[in-house]
C-alpha cells in the first residue's frame, strides 16, 4: 500500500527531487507515479482515520501525502507546458475528484464495519494494481538481462518495506494491509533474486535508452500504509 510505499519511495526521491530542482526541469519524469502514489496515501490516511486503532497508518500515510504533494508540485513548475497541463488535469481527477468521490459515497452509502470494509478493499485493490510498475521492471530485467532498469536499494525497499508491514498486519488481523504489502514483499523477494542472478550479467545489445523505465513506478507499494501504505 502506500502502507507507505515510504522506505522504497523515499529512496527514490530524494535523487529525483534534487535532480528535478537542480536542472530545473522535470526532464522526461512522468507526474503520474506521484499522483498515483498521492492518491493511495490520502486513501489509506482516511482508512486509518475511520478504523478504529489505525492512527500509525494514518500518521505513516499522512507523512506520504507532504512528500508527494512536494513531489506534484515540482512538476506543476518545472515541468514543460504540455506535461504541466496533463499534470493538473491528473490531479483534478484522481487526486480531488476520485477522492473526494470515494470518501462521500464511504461516508453516506455505508456505516461502521461496512465503510471501512468498503475503503480497505479500494486501498488494497489500488495498490495490488500500482504493482504493475516492479513487474514491469522485472520485465525489462529479464530481456535486457540488465539490472540498469531495476536500482537495487528500491527494490531492497520494497522487499524491507511489504515484509514488515505484513508481519505487522498478521499481528493485528488486518488482511486488508496483509494482501498489499504480503505482495509487495513476494515482489521486492523475487527482483533481489534477479538482481542477484543479472548484476553481473552483460546488458542486451537490444535494450535502448529511450525503453527505460522511470524510477517512479518503482513502488512504489505499499504503505505510501512506498507513495506505502500506517498501519501497515
Amino acid at each position: 500500500m502506500s502502507c507507505f510505499q515510504g522506505g522504497d519511495l523515499e529512496a527514490m526521491s530524494r535523487d529525483t527531487f534534487w535532480r528535478i530542482v537542480k536542472q530545473r526541469s522535470t526532464e522526461e519524469f512522468e507526474s503520474l507515479p506521484y499522483i498515483c502514489t498521492l492518491l493511495s496515501a490520502a486513501l489509506w490516511t482516511y482508512y486509518g482515520i475511520i478504523k478504529p486503532g489505525s492512527y500509525l497508518v494514518a500518521t505513516v500515510n499522512g507523512f506520504a501525502i507532504v512528500v508527494e504533494v512536494v513531489f506534484v508540485t515540482l512538476f506543476l513548475i518545472y515541468a514543460p507546458s504540455k506535461m504541466r497541463a496533463k499534470t493538473w488535469v491528473l490531479v483534478g481527477i484522481l487526486d480531488v475528484g476520485f477522492l473526494a468521490v470515494a470518501v462521500l459515497v464511504t461516508q453516506l452509502a455505508f456505516e461502521g464495519e461496512r465503510r471501512i470494509d468498503a475503503i480497505g478493499f479500494l486501498c488494497a485493490g489500488l495498490n495490488i494494481v500500482m504493482y504493475g510498475s516492479p513487474l514491469a521492471a522485472m520485465k525489462k530485467v529479464i530481456t535486457t538481462k540488465s539490472v540498469e532498469y531495476m536500482p537495487f536499494f528500491l527494490s531492497f525497499f520494497l522487499f524491507l518495506n511489504g515484509g514488515i508491514w505484513a508481519v505487522y498486519a498478521l499481528l493485528v488481523q488486518d488482511y486488508f494491509l496483509l494482501v498489499p504489502n504480503g505482495t509487495g514483499f513476494l515482489l521486492g523477494t523475487a527482483q533481489l533474486v534477479l538482481y542477484a542472478i543479472y548484476r553481473k550479467a552483460e546488458p542486451s545489445t537490444t535494450s535502448v535508452a529511450s525503453d527505460r523505465l522511470e524510477d517512479g513506478w518503482q513502488q512504489e507499494p505499499l504503505i505510501s500504509p512506498s507513495h506505502d501504505q500506517a498501519e501497515g
